[in-house]
This record gives structure tokens, sequence and C-alpha cells, in this order.
């Protein structure tokens, strides 16, 4: 009984009820009611004979309750639901009206879809509540600042290799750069940044984690202090020959943006190359080629300011140069010089003692001094070890000599063990000797005795 007595209004009616009242009450004219509400003077009689007959409910919209003209049949409702179960499991409402809508020509919004599944009861992925984050303002102009980082997940939901995606976003606009490696690491990174630089240039700057890829966890050396300068990982070296300043976040919350972007494409680039039927790397690459201008021009945002500040990619030479894994060694007085278990003759004369040994990336290896080419090749006729050492002479075993040896004929000694305790008669005996053996002094400087 109690829930037929609630009327629910909204704000609009419940500002119509109170004016109303005060009309009813004689403490407004009808022409004032009107002006309140923005209603003509036959819209006010008409609602107050309204309230008069029904009571406040009679001011509340007819068609509340009652099912919209515009609603789905229910034939359209249970064959999106059904398609939803068979073809687009795990898609949250928004890509799942996207691509009902672009693969099977059903038109309907998240929402409906999103209050059909809660209805039926079907599961679908929703977003977490999140801790309170100060928010940080956008970098104002393109190529300002770009996030990088790996993301290691199934991309290929088992049909193939294990694999990371490399991603880079931009700051101020949103643009994504994506590309799939085995793995992690110094390589995967160059790689990835000279196809960056090749596409939008190089950035000022650059702002990912404390991966040991991003970030050296050596010790720094007495020259590095003495500069005030930490060690650096081989990619960080790379960037600082390049100009681009390096920023170091110290949370995964820090570079939210990235983060953000990873969790968009675990959801969003995985279910495209589901229905794609992507199974390698190679082909997860070429799909990113088509799949990434699309999602660019849908999440990208325009920049604050104009103009980009991307500095123009290096030549082709310097990038090789800079982007590669540089290792000093000594330099012989053969000049020769040892890298990984090989032997490489140097074929000029150097004044150096150490030289830059440069594995590119293209496999090919050179080696630098004060970024000059050194020509070089790898000796690779060596002697050979012997299979087995020579046996070294074995030495005869310690003999004790009998008791009758010369050795053996002198002093008190013979016959005590070493460590015992000289007995009473050898300190007389030591004394005897030592006396009758001693010169006298006068005989030895040629002084008498008077």
């Amino acid at each position: 009984m109690l829930e037929e007595d609630i009327v629910r209004m909204s704000g609009k009616e419940l500002r119509r009820l109170h004016v109303l009242k005060k009309v009813l009450e004689g403490r407004l004219l009808q022409r004032e009611a009107a002006a309140h509400l923005g209603l003509t003077d036959r819209q006010i009689r008409r609602l107050k004979r309204r309230l008069l007959g029904e009571g406040e409910k009679g001011l509340t919209h007819r068609l509340r309750g009652r099912p919209s003209n515009r609603r789905k049949s229910e034939k359209f409702k249970e064959r999106v639901l059904r398609f939803y179960q068979e073809r687009y499991a795990g898609f949250g409402p928004t890509l799942a009206a996207e691509k009902l809508l672009e693969r099977e020509g059903m038109d309907l919004s998240d929402e409906t879809l999103r209050l059909w599944l809660k209805e039926a009861a079907i599961a679908y992925p929703s977003r977490r509540k999140r801790p309170h984050r100060r928010w940080r303002e956008r970098r104002a102009h393109r190529g300002e600042m770009v996030q990088m980082d790996g993301s290691h997940h199934d991309w290929l939901e088992g049909r193939g290799p294990a694999c990371v995606l490399m991603g880079y976003i931009d700051d101020a606009s949103n643009e994504v750069y994506a590309r799939f490696y085995p793995y992690e690491g110094t390589y995967p990174a160059m790689d990835s940044f000279w196809r960056y630089t090749e596409r939008y240039g190089v950035p000022l700057s650059i702002y990912f984690d404390k991966h040991s890829t991003y970030k050296s966890t050596g010790k720094p050396t007495v020259e590095e202090e003495l500069l005030g300068q930490g060690p650096m990982s081989q990619f960080e070296r790379a960037l600082h020959e390049l100009g681009v300043e390096v920023i170091h976040a110290d949370s995964p919350q820090a570079k939210g943006r990235i983060e953000r972007l990873f969790r968009s494409l675990q959801d969003r680039l995985i279910k495209e190359m589901r229905l794609a039927g992507i199974a390698t790397l190679e082909e997860a690459n070429h799909f990113l080629e088509g799949y990434l201008p699309l999602f660019n021009q849908r999440f990208g945002v325009e920049p604050a300011q104009p103009g980009d500040l991307h500095r123009t990619r290096p030549s082709r030479a310097d990038l090789q140069r800079t982007l590669c894994i540089k290792t000093p060694r000594v330099l012989r007085k053969d000049f020769t010089v040892a890298y990984e278990g090989r032997l490489y003759q140097i074929e000029e004369n150097v004044r150096a003692k150490t030289v830059m040994v440069e594995q590119r990336l293209d496999g090919s290896l050179y080696l630098t001094h004060k970024k000059r080419a050194l020509k070089h090749q790898q000796i690779l006729s060596r002697p050979a070890k012997a299979e087995k050492p020579p046996e070294k002479p074995q030495r005869h075993p310690s003999r004790k000599s009998a008791a009758d040896h010369p050795w053996n004929s002198f002093g008190y000694f013979r016959g005590k063990k070493r460590g015992e305790k000289k007995t009473q008669e050898q300190r007389e005996k030591q004394e005897l000797n030592s006396n009758h053996l001693k010169p006298d002094i006068s005989e030895l400087v040629g002084i008498g005795h008077s």
C-alpha cells in the first residue's frame, strides 16, 4: 500500500507543483505563475485542473512507465544477445556495439546493450574503481614528450608465439605507434625507436620506467662520480647522443597514459586480431599498420598549441652509429682486439689504448676510434690448445734421515722431536760446548793482560 502512495517526480515537475499550490492558495495570479514556469495561461489552467482532479500524480508525465515507441523489438534483442554470446563474448558494451554495427549490421547504442546484458545476467567486462591520483596537464605541443613502454601479454591468445608490444604515445595528441617483438630489450627498444623517428621524427623528451633496458643497474665508475653522472644503459646512451631528454618514472601511475593505452589495446586489439585470425608475429605487425591509423583517428586529441616539436630525423648513417651496442675494448700491442671470444686484427696504425666495438642492429660489427671506422678482419686460424696438458714431474716423497746421518751427528737435537723441552742434561752439554768453542776476546784484538 505504501508503494501506491509514492509519487516519483522530476525537478521540473516539483517546481510546477510548488508554483501551482501558490496559485490555489491565492498568493500568485495565473499570469504570474505562467511567467515563472515559462508556460501560457491556458497551460496553467489545464495543469490546475489536473492537480485538483488527480492530485499530485496528475502533474507527472503521462508516458512515464510505458515502453518507448522507438524501442527495439524482442526478436532483435534476442538476436543481439545470441550474437554477443556466440561471437563477442568478453567484449565490453562499447566495443561490442561497434562490432555488431560494423560486422553484423545491427545498430544499437552501447548503453542499450549494457542494459540488455545486465537484464539477461550476462557477464561483461566493467571498469574497476581507481585510487585518487593528481591530474597532470598534457604537454602543449606534439613531440614535446613521448611516453614509451613494453607490454608483456598473451597477445595472440595461444595461436602464436609469445611476444611483447613496444608502444609509444604522444603526450599532447594521444597519437600511438607500436610494434611487436619477441622480447623487451635493448635491440627491440632501439629498432622501435628507429622506426618511430622514420615516421614522426626525434622527440624532445621520452618518458619511461626504470626497466634495465632504459636505466642501468650498475654502479658508477670513479670518472662518472667525478663528473656527477650515473651509469647509462645502451639505449639511454643512444638517446643522450641523439639529444633526447630522458625522464624516468618512479611509479606506473606516473606514466598513466601509456598504461591506459595498453589496457585499451589488450581489450580491443586482441579481439580485432582474433576476428582477423592473426597467428604470427609478422602478421600481427602487418595488421598494426592498418589498425593504428584508425585507432589514432578515433582516440586522438587536438594538442593545446599548434606546431610539431619533433626534430628532423638524422641520416641513416648517424642512426646506425648511434642506435647500436657500444663496448670499449683494450687495443693490444699487436693491434688485436678481443670481443666475445673472438679476436680481431686491426690493419692500420692507430694511436690509442682503447677502441670502440659497435654491434649494429643489422648484425654487422665495426671497430671505431674517434667515430672513425677502422679496417680490421677476424683472426680465424689461432693455435689450437693441447687436448691434454703435459703431466708435471712428480716429486719424490719426503723420507726421514737415519739417526746416524751426518745431519743428525751434531748438537743436542739428535733424537729430539720438534716442540719437546730441553732436558737438564742437554742444557749442561750446550753450555760446555759453548765455553769450549768460545775464543778469548783478548787474543782476537791482540791486547794482553798485565
